[in-house]
């Protein structure tokens, strides 16, 4: 099963298939998770999106809760979001995890996922994972 078949996610890979491609197909993340994913069933699926919702609640407490960037709280969900990835997708460095948190406020999609459960959110996620040191 692939992540385009899981019933587990609710939006469509298959509208971003194209653009995912273009813009990371000719990547050893792109290719890793391409390898993982292949492999899942409908289980892992859902353990995947448990890890990362769990991840992204534990930003949603920190930012609900006025606690800082560096809090030990928010870099303690910076690394859950860091495991989830590496664990479920590719392996992901901080470097590459702070190209994503650059994404998450630049692409209005990523930003309304996290915007959509507090606004400024994206902002937060965006920032506390940007002060990690490499």
């Amino acid at each position: 099963m692939s992540l385009e078949s899981s019933p587990i996610y609710t939006f469509s890979v298959e509208q971003f298939e194209d653009e995912v491609i273009e813009r990371w197909g000719n990547t050893d993340a792109y290719h890793q998770s391409q390898s993982k994913t292949s492999k899942y069933s409908h289980e892992d699926f859902a353990a995947a999106k448990v890890d990362q919702e769990a991840a992204t609640e534990m930003f949603v407490y920190a930012f609900g809760n006025s606690l800082k960037i560096d809090s030990s709280e928010a870099q303690a969900a910076v690394v859950a979001h860091r495991v989830a990835i590496s664990k479920w997708f590719y392996d992901c460095s901080i470097e590459m995890q702070k190209s994503l948190a650059s994404m998450y406020i630049a692409d209005e999609r990523f930003k309304k996922y996290y915007d959509d459960r507090a606004r400024g959110l994206a902002q937060f996620v965006h920032d506390a994972i940007m002060i990690q040191s490499l």
